[in-house]
């Protein structure tokens, strides 16, 4: 008997399955929390050159002592990134002269001082990640994301190979560990090593609670249920805002989202191992022992039937025949466009003209309705037609950026930010998983780094993003519909449908 079929006659979607998805969602809601914590542990509040004190300075207001010192922006702000090689006296009289030799302006000599009006300290402010450093400070959230990448490869294959709740089980252990020796870092070096490795761990998290959840609900439910485990990503934006700004200290912060994977540790004792894993391990006796448990608590009488062994395969098996070649390559593209325009629209929080933490609070808040939306169109249109749309308006709308960074366009802004929350597809193969989710962390780690185009020109960022997002989306055309189709048991069922 098929495993499907072992699903309805214990019921696919009934306390059971219930219970394990809420528990599931503990560590799903706590992922954005590291995934977004580069918002807030990379902020780089206003900052100017440090003056050295001269006796000259003695008689003169700090504002003075600015005037003089440092050169201004054409809106009048204070440059962050330049100094006057000498204080420049005659500005006292008329500041408006602004000297027109540049030969007298150089870069910062003695350090930087920050306003610590926002944020106690970031990693910004601890080691100087400005002006010429500026490149390190992106890069911290890349090296995040290629730990993530590497993770998902990594644990793709061990939960394959160990089971998807040991597996678990060890990615939340490491990501403790990781996420506080993030926190005690002593360097720049220490905190890239330490970020790493906990994207390598939380990459086993979010590569293993999807589909460890999934695999215990029946095709009527599938999409339900990972609309609403999605949902829990959204609070999780949300929980990331209110802690932000209550813990301003950079340190903290990061102990402050570890701390709830040590909650997710003790809660994942009551889940069970996912029987379909057992089952093509060939461990047909314990997955028998949880099916049952799963039919009493649901109410059903115990059934006799016993599940059929399955079969092992690789990552090489997702290329081996034509069409799963074909859905794999076309997957895995869409997976990088999504997220590559996810994160970066959800790294300029600046973009909605409100201050950062109302910004992460309303990104995360309209991600709730979004996912409704998307809800009643995979149900209706398809997944395919949704996917494919949301992707391709998502690029369209990139281009409303300039307007939005002008002061306008606000609600252009909040309905771009709905449509990047729509893109999210699912697979619930964990060879699948784990490949897919390389793909997408892979544009996650570049993401961060296109914002560093704008040196070369203004609009790049943005027809970047809205170039990838319009590309994918058309990839998205290629993909079969799965909308109410059983999940395929074996290499020979994929083929056979197309």
């Amino acid at each position: 008997m098929k495993f499907e079929d072992l699903l309805l006659e214990i019921d696919g979607f009934g306390k059971f399955q219930i219970l394990i998805l809420f528990i599931l969602c503990l560590p799903r809601m706590n992922l954005p929390m590291h995934f977004l914590l580069h918002n807030f542990l990379a902020a780089t509040p206003s900052h100017h050159c440090a003056i050295p004190h001269q006796e000259a300075f003695v008689n003169l207001t700090m504002e003075e002592v600015l005037l003089i010192s440092i050169p201004r922006e054409p809106d009048g702000t204070f440059k962050s990134c330049e100094m006057f090689s000498q204080p420049q006296f005659h500005l006292l009289l008329n500041s408006s002269l602004q000297p027109e030799n540049n030969s007298i302006i150089q870069e910062c000599q003695h350090g930087w001082v920050y306003d610590h009006s926002q944020f106690t300290s970031t990693i910004s402010t601890q080691w100087d990640l400005v002006c010429e450093q500026r490149g390190l400070n992106q890069a911290t959230a890349t090296f995040f994301f290629i730990g993530v990448t590497m993770g998902a490869v990594v644990f793709g294959y061990l939960s394959d190979r160990f089971g998807r709740k040991a597996m678990l089980l060890l990615s939340l252990v490491c990501a403790v560990i990781f996420g506080m020796l993030s926190a005690a870092s002593v360097s720049y070096s220490m905190l890239a090593v330490t970020r790493t490795l906990t994207g390598v761990a939380l990459s086993g998290v979010s590569l293993i609670v999807l589909p460890l959840g999934m695999e215990w609900v029946d095709v009527e439910h599938r999409t339900f249920s990972g609309i609403l485990t999605s949902m829990f990503w959204s609070v999780g934006n949300m929980l990331l805002a209110a802690v932000a700004y209550l813990v301003r200290e950079w340190r903290w912060l990061l102990v402050a989202v570890t701390g709830p994977c040590l909650l997710s540790i003790v809660c994942l004792w009551w889940v069970p191992e996912s029987a379909r894993w057992l089952i093509a391990n060939g461990k047909v006796k314990r997955a028998h022992r949880h099916l049952l448990r799963c039919a009493r608590m649901n109410g059903r009488k115990d059934f006799a039937v016993s599940p059929e062994p399955g079969e092992n395969y690789s990552y090489i098996t997702l290329f081996r025949t034509p069409v799963l070649r074909k859905i794999s390559l076309c997957s895995g593209t869409l997976w990088f466009g999504v997220a590559f325009s996810y994160y970066g629209m959800s790294m300029n929080l600046t973009g909605f003209g409100l201050n950062m933490y109302l910004s992460q609070f309303v990104f995360g808040f309209i991600e709730i309705p979004a996912k409704m939306i998307m809800y009643v169109l995979v149900n209706r249109v398809g997944r395919r037609q949704s996917q494919a749309w949301a992707l391709i308006l998502t690029g369209l709308f990139f281009w409303t950026s300039d307007d939005i960074k002008a002061g306008r366009g606000r609600g252009t802004h909040l309905f771009l930010a709905v449509l990047c929350t729509t893109t999210v597809p699912y697979v619930s193969r964990q060879n699948g998983m784990g490949y897919s989710s390389f793909m997408a962390r892979l544009g996650g780690a570049l993401a961060p780094l296109v914002f560093l185009l704008d040196e070369v020109w203004r609009s790049l960022p943005e027809v970047t993003y809205c170039g990838v997002a319009v590309c994918c989306g058309l990839v998205a055309f290629l993909l079969p519909e799965t909308l109410h189709v059983r999940l395929p048991e074996g290499i020979e069922d994929i083929e056979k449908t197309q």
